[in-house]
């Protein structure tokens, strides 16, 4: 009927790629981008770094949502992994699954608040796929590098390290978990200034997220709960079980001064906080109970 929105089974597959591929900007170091069957970019002289994530309606946004919301949070869940690692993003392969009846509009959506957080990070989207799916779905796979001794995992503390965090927590889902910055230059610059143990993002919520990165390490943990930064509002319980806050959880040598943290901090314009310590495999507080965001329990 005369009047109704554009959707993708109106566009066909040719169609819709050929709007898409529109948006992509060019790079120097995308030699063949989307339009082959693969895409060729220029190799990294450091170690590669990979990444994937998804994003699917019904289960992480709702159909009422703005697309470039939706689009600018696909991308930024992935950036602030590779701010996890210390790492940089350079080239992005982007797979959209959508029912037939989903209008072209919405779809543009998702690409232009995709595309913004690409550009505000300087990655080239090179290729993906499209298909036909019962929800909307929308996954980025991010690839890219770091040097060789300068990448930080989840793995490399000791027991004894201090436990900090970058930011505020708890309070995100009532909005800002769709406006959130990755700590990706953040990360770096922590990486270079400061001898990093281990390092991850808080995506989970606090309470799920430490013992991931105690366990990686074969250790325990304690923490004050009342150093926790939370957002204005929330409780100690808020900034430990809401998630979404994609703020840095990183162990330092317990011999490194809360002063010179501070100072990096200062410079960095980011508040640091040092909320704990990594203990002996086992030792965790006799309090601590299982939280956060679980993708397999229904909340």
């Amino acid at each position: 009927m005369k009047g109704n929105p554009c959707t993708l089974a109106d566009l066909g597959e040719d169609e819709l790629l050929r709007r898409l591929l529109k948006l992509l900007p060019p790079r120097r170091d995308v030699l063949l981008g989307p339009g082959d069957d693969c895409a060729l970019v220029k190799p990294a002289r450091s170690l590669q770094v990979l990444k994937t994530d998804v994003v699917i309606e019904g289960l992480h946004f709702t159909p009422e949502l703005s697309g470039l919301h939706v689009g600018r949070k696909a991308m930024a869940r992935v950036i602030s992994d590779f701010a996890a690692m210390a790492a940089t993003p350079r080239h992005a392969l982007v797979t959209l699954l959508a029912p037939p009846q989903t209008p072209w509009l919405r779809v543009r959506a998702l690409y232009q608040g995709l595309l913004a957080m690409a550009k505000r990070f300087d990655i080239a989207v090179v290729g993906g796929e499209t298909s036909r799916s019962a929800a909307l779905t929308l996954s980025v796979c991010l690839s890219g590098e770091v040097a060789a001794g300068r990448w930080v995992g989840r793995h490399g503390a000791k027991a004894g390290d201090t436990l900090w965090v970058s930011g505020v927590l708890g309070g995100s889902l009532r909005r800002w978990h769709w406006s959130f910055e990755p700590r990706l230059h953040e990360a770096r610059q922590l990486a270079r200034e400061l001898p990093l143990r281990a390092m991850m993002d808080l995506s989970d919520g606090l309470r799920c997220d430490l013992p991931r990165l105690a366990a990686r390490c074969g250790l325990g943990f304690e923490i004050e709960g009342k150093r926790l930064p939370r957002r204005r509002g929330c409780t100690v319980q808020q900034a430990l079980e809401d998630g979404e806050d994609y703020e840095l959880l990183f162990a330092l040598d317990a011999r490194v001064s809360d002063a010179r943290v501070q100072a990096c901090a200062q410079r960095l314009g980011l508040r640091l906080t040092r909320i704990g310590r990594l203990l002996p495999a086992g030792q965790r507080p006799t309090d601590w109970t299982a939280g956060g965001w679980e993708p397999f329990v229904k909340s």
